[in-house]
C-alpha cells in the first residue's frame, strides 16, 4: 500500500495548492471560465464526494457488522487489516479531489463564509482520513497482531461475534496490558473515522441546499 500512500500525498498537495493559489492552475477571479471545465470540476466534486460517503457510510455502519457478527473474530481481525489501509486511501483520494475541486470553483479570496466553512470541512474529512492511513492504522493493526498472538495461547479468538476476551483477560495480566493499548489505539482510529463522517454528512447538507429538484 506503499504507493498509494505516495498517491494520496500528491494529490494532497495538489489540492492545497488549488485551494490557496488556484491561479497557478488557470482559475480567474473574474469567473471566467469555460464551461466545459466548470461541468468537469462539478462532476469530478459529486462524484468523488458521493463515493467518500457512500463508502464511509458503508464501511462504518454496515460492512463491518456484518462481518463481526458472521466471522471469526481473528479473520473478522485479518480481514479489516487489509480492507482499512484501502478504505481510507480511497476515501482520503476522493476528499482531496473534493477539495481541489471545490476550492478551484470557490477560491478562498473571493468565496463567502459558507464556502469557507464547506472547505473547511472536506480539509477535516480528509486530514481524519489521513491520520488513519499513516497513523492509527498501522498501530492498530500492529497491536491486532499482538493481540491475537496472546490469545492464541490461551485457545481464544476462534469464536464468532462478542469475545471471550474479557473473560479471560481477568485471569491474564498480559492480556489485559495489551486490551488497554489495543483499546487506547482502535478508540483514536474509530474516533476520527466518525470526525470525517460528520465532515462528510456537513457537508452533504450544503450540496442538498443546492439542488434544484
Amino acid at each position: 500500500m506503499a504507493w498509494l500512500t505516495r498517491f494520496l500525498t500528491a494529490v494532497a498537495f495538489l489540492a492545497i495548492g488549488v485551494v490557496f493559489s488556484p491561479e497557478t492552475f488557470g482559475s480567474k477571479s473574474d469567473g471566467q471560465h469555460s464551461q466545459l471545465l466548470l461541468s468537469s470540476l462539478k462532476l469530478a466534486h459529486l462524484l468523488c464526494f458521493s463515493t467518500a460517503w457512500g463508502v464511509a457510510l458503508w464501511v462504518t455502519f454496515i460492512g463491518g457488522i456484518i462481518m463481526f457478527k458472521n466471522l471469526p473474530r481473528h479473520q473478522f481481525g485479518n480481514l479489516q487489516s487489509k480492507m482499512f489501509p484501502a478504505y481510507f486511501s480511497m476515501v482520503g483520494v476522493c476528499c482531496a479531489v473534493a477539495v481541489g475541486s471545490f476550492g478551484y470553483l470557490h477560491p478562498w479570496k473571493t468565496s463567502g463564509s459558507t464556502e469557507k466553512y464547506q472547505l473547511g470541512f472536506l480539509l477535516a474529512a480528509f486530514a481524519f482520513n489521513l491520520s488513519n492511513l499513516v497513523i492509527f492504522t498501522p498501530m492498530t493493526i500492529e497491536m491486532m497482531k499482538q493481540r491475537h498472538k496472546i490469545e492464541r495461547e490461551v485457545n481464544i479468538g476462534e469464536e464468532v461475534g462478542w469475545t471471550k476476551n474479557q473473560e479471560v483477560a481477568k485471569k491474564n495480566p498480559k492480556l489485559a496490558a495489551m486490551n488497554k493499548k489495543f483499546g487506547m489505539i482502535h478508540g483514536l482510529s474509530s474516533l476520527a473515522n466518525i470526525f470525517s463522517f460528520g465532515s462528510l454528512a456537513l457537508h452533504s447538507w450544503y450540496l442538498a441546499g443546492k439542488l434544484n429538484l
